[in-house]
C-alpha cells in the first residue's frame, strides 16, 4: 500500500476542488494528519482558533453554549466537510464547540500559516476565501431553515 501525502489527501477533499495543484500543495505544507477518540473536543467556545479540520473521517458536533440551556448542537459535520473558519478573522477565537461523536480522522490546517501564505500569494487568498464563502452561505442557508422551522413550530 502506498502512503499518501497530506497533499494527496488534500486533493480528494471537495474543500480544495477549485484550487490549483500548486495551491493544495501550498495548503498542504499547513496541514497535519490528527486522529479524535469519540467525545474529544476539536474545539472550544472561546478559545484561540490556531487552525481548522477538514474532515476525512468520522463525525463532529457543531454546538453553542446557550445560557441556562447547556450546549446545542446546531449542525452535524462528517467527511468531506470543513470544520471551523475562526481562524481566518480576527480575534482567532472559537465562536463555538466542535466535539467529535465518533473516531475522527481529519488533516488540521495551521490557521497562522495559511493566513500568511494567503497574504503573500492573493490569488491563494482569493481561493481559500472563495471556498470558505461557499460553505459559510450554505450553512447560513441551513441555519435560516431551522429557524424558520423553529419559530414555525412555537407559532400561534
Amino acid at each position: 500500500m502506498t502512503k499518501r501525502t497530506i497533499e494527496d489527501l488534500l486533493r480528494e477533499h471537495p474543500f480544495t476542488a477549485r484550487l490549483t495543484p500548486d495551491q493544495v500543495a501550498l495548503v498542504a505544507g499547513c496541514g497535519k494528519n490528527i486522529h479524535y477518540a469519540a467525545g474529544a473536543f476539536l474545539a472550544r467556545e472561546g478559545s484561540p482558533a490556531d487552525e481548522f479540520f477538514v474532515i476525512r473521517q468520522g463525525r463532529v458536533a457543531v454546538s453553542a453554549s446557550v445560557p441556562g440551556r447547556g450546549d446545542i448542537v446546531l449542525e452535524t459535520l462528517r467527511e468531506g466537510d470543513v470544520a471551523g473558519w475562526s481562524w481566518i478573522m480576527p480575534p482567532y477565537l472559537w465562536t463555538f464547540n466542535i466535539q467529535a461523536l465518533e473516531p475522527v480522522l481529519a488533516i488540521a490546517l495551521d490557521g497562522k500559516c495559511l493566513r500568511e501564505k494567503c497574504e503573500t500569494d492573493t490569488r491563494l487568498g482569493f481561493a481559500i476565501m472563495r471556498a470558505l464563502a461557499e460553505i459559510i452561505t450554505v450553512r447560513l442557508r441551513s441555519t435560516r431553515l431551522q429557524l424558520i422551522d423553529m419559530y414555525k413550530a412555537h407559532s400561534p
